[in-house]
Order: C-alpha cells, then structure tokens, then sequence
C-alpha cells in the first residue's frame, strides 16, 4: 500500500428500522430554521413526510419546504434553492429523498451564500469553498449514489449540456443521514436496479487502479461479493430486509472515501456516463451500465493484472490452463451476464442516444488520468460506438 493520505468523515449514520428516533435528538443541535428538501410525491405516499414533519413541529421547528428536486438536479433548481435559503436565512438544509435530493442539498448548502455564480465556480471552475456552508442532514430512501456520507455533489446544466459533480471536503459531508432499509422496498424495480449498478461502479472506478498491494482492495472485493449476492435475492424478492439492508450499506461504504485512500481512482465511466446524462436527462446508473463494459474491455490490456484478480476474487473464474487474457475476459463476460440478469441498459440507443450525439458526448466528458490509460476524444467517441 504506497499512498499517503489523510481519513476523516464526519458524517454520523443512523441505520436500522428505528434508525428515524434519531432526528429529534439531531435537530437539537441545529438553529431553528429548517429548509425541507424533497422530490416527488412518493414520501408523501410512504407515510415519511408526515412522520418527519410531525419531528420538525415537535421540535418547534420553523419549516421552509422546497419539493420537486428531480433525479438530475438542474442548475434552475438549485438557484431556486439558493433563493429560498439565503432570503429566509435557513440555519439547516434537511434532505429527504435519494441521493439526488442529497447532493441538491450540499449544492444548496455551498451555494447559497456564494457572492459569485456557484455554476461558474463550483462547477466550471472547480474552487474549493470560501463562503459560509449551510450545515446539512440526510434521510435517506433510495441505496444508490453514497451522497449520505460524502462531499459530492452533482449538477446539470440543461442549456449547456453538461452534468458535472463536485467532490467537496468534509466541511460539506452530511452531519448525520439516517438510513432504514425499508424505506426502499417502495422503489420501482428499475430505480432499484439502476442504484444497485452504481454501487458497483462506484467501487470499480476506485478498484480498476494501482498495482500495488492496495488493503481497500480486498475490502473492495468483498464489497462487490456482497452487493452480487444481494443483488441476486432482492431482484426476486424486493421486501428481503436482508438482502435490502447488506445493500444499503454496501452504498454507503462504497463512496464514502475509504476506499480511495492510498490510490489513484479511475472515474472515467462516469465521466462519460454523466455526459450521456446531460444530452438525455436518463437515469444515472443506466448511463453508467450503458457505456461500463465497452469502456473495460477497451482498457483492460492496460491494467490486466487488475482484471484477472477481478476475475477469480469477485466472480470466480477458473484459472487452469487459460491465459491471463482468457481469465480476464471471462471475467467481464461474467460481469455483463449479471448485469443482464438485473435487467440494467446494456446500450446507449436504449436511452435515446443517435449516432450525432456521439462528438458531443464526448467533448463533454472530462478526461481523467487515475485509471490505466488516459484516454483522447477518438477514442470514447470509440468507445461509445462499441456502446450503441
């Protein structure tokens, strides 16, 4: 293990069935105005709107509800956000929701106060934070993105074609999220599924790196076991809290910086797979799965050893009498055979993507070098050909 690195996270979990007993004694220590975030109607229809409101009153909360946070955060609606957050002087952003409705809730809580556009200089620019944060909770209803316990946080520009994510530092991570596994039977199967997905490719874009003796790559590889395990019994019995609470939790540790530590990381299936977001508005973990296994087979001769390990350690591959080539290839077949058994997007046509999108994708995807090759603009515009 070769990197030097400092860990810390903030961030207090409050997992279980009674995991929500939890947000009084939170509250407490938070001022007195409390902007609501949340998306849709399906809190309302679970009942957890009303039991959180009903916290806040008992509290002597003063609530400022801001609804309609959509699953790829615009920029419209964080300015939005901004607005209501800075004219009545919120002392506390309590995010409700999946992990959109999180990070919409960071983005909020660095922006609001922000004397430039936070657009043009979190997003375009990249600066670090230099303005008063809004200090933000998390309860959670969908396992998927890891937002409960990061600095992430994910924006996209309509107008411009462009879904960027800013990883913020501690001072941005949640104070505390509160997570009960049932909270996601209710989610459709595709939602379930696409969030399945992008806990796994939040580990192999942290994985496919190094080739040192890395400790987080073991714990990553029993992650992945875990979360395919899992994955396995709630495609068949979505109500399993079992296999539904090992999954949730499976998320959270998957990006919750740890397994970065002492390692380059990858990211570059999510670089592209946001772009992908940005032309089509589709459902994050479907970008990501779309694109995946065209991208790993493009690099994989360039971190073979990786591939192989991927291929015995998560997936099982015999290896007597085949070549490391035929053992990582094996591998990745195997990947793409459980990922078709979920029912994920195997091809960017599934999302809408035509053939005149391709140069544009590609010009809005950042190019990152952790991974094992740098790529040129030719070659994801390869790759997402090979995606079609």
């Amino acid at each position: 293990m070769l990197g030097t690195f400092v860990y810390n996270n903030p961030t207090r979990i409050y997992f279980g069935e009674e995991a929500l007993d939890s947000l009084s004694t939170e509250l407490a220590a938070v001022g007195n105005k409390v902007l609501l975030a949340y998306g849709g109607g399906s809190i309302v229809k679970s009942g957890l709107y009303n039991q959180v409101t009903e916290i806040l009153k008992k509290c002597g909360k003063e609530v400022f509800e801001l609804p309609g946070v959509m699953p790829n955060p615009t920029v419209e609606k964080l300015y939005e956000g901004c607005e209501m957050a800075r004219s009545n002087h919120v002392d506390f952003i309590l995010a409700v929701g999946g992990g959109s409705v999180c990070d919409y809730a960071k983005a909020v809580s660095v922006s609001a106060w922000c004397e430039e556009d936070p657009w043009e200089k979190y997003y375009l620019r990249m600066e670090d934070v230099d303005n008063k944060i809004i200090p933000v909770g998390c309860i959670l209803t969908m396992a998927g993105t890891g937002s409960e316990m990061n600095g992430g946080a994910v924006i996209t520009n309509p107008k411009e074609n462009k879904k960027i994510g800013h990883v913020f530092g501690a001072n941005v991570f949640p104070k505390f999220s509160i997570l009960n596994p049932k909270w996601t039977y209710t989610l459709p199967q595709n939602q379930m599924v696409a969030g399945i997905y992008d806990i796994m490719n939040h580990i192999t874009e942290q994985y496919f790196s190094g080739t040192d003796d890395n400790t987080t790559d073991y714990i990553a590889e029993g992650l992945m076991r875990s979360l395919i395990h899992s994955s396995r019994i709630a495609i068949k019995n979505p109500q399993d809290y079992e296999a539904r609470s090992n999954i949730m939790w499976t998320a959270t540790w998957a990006l919750n910086t740890l397994l970065a530590k002492g390692k380059a990381t990858d990211w570059m299936v999510h670089m592209i797979g946001q772009s992908v977001g940005a032309y089509t508005n589709a459902t994050h973990g479907m970008t990501l799965s779309a694109v995946s296994m065209a991208y790993y087979r493009f690099i994989c001769p360039y971190g073979l050893g990786k591939f192989k390990r991927f291929a015995t350690e998560v997936w099982d591959v015999p290896t007597e009498g085949k070549t490391d080539e035929e053992i990582a290839a094996e591998g990745l077949n195997r990947m793409e055979d459980w990922m078709k058994e979920l029912g994920l997007v195997m091809h960017l046509s599934q999302l809408g993507v035509t053939e005149d999108m391709l140069e544009g994708i590609a010009q809005g995807s950042f190019i990152l070098d952790g991974g094992y090759r740098r790529l040129n603009q030719q070659e994801i515009i390869q790759i997402l050909k090979a995606s079609m």
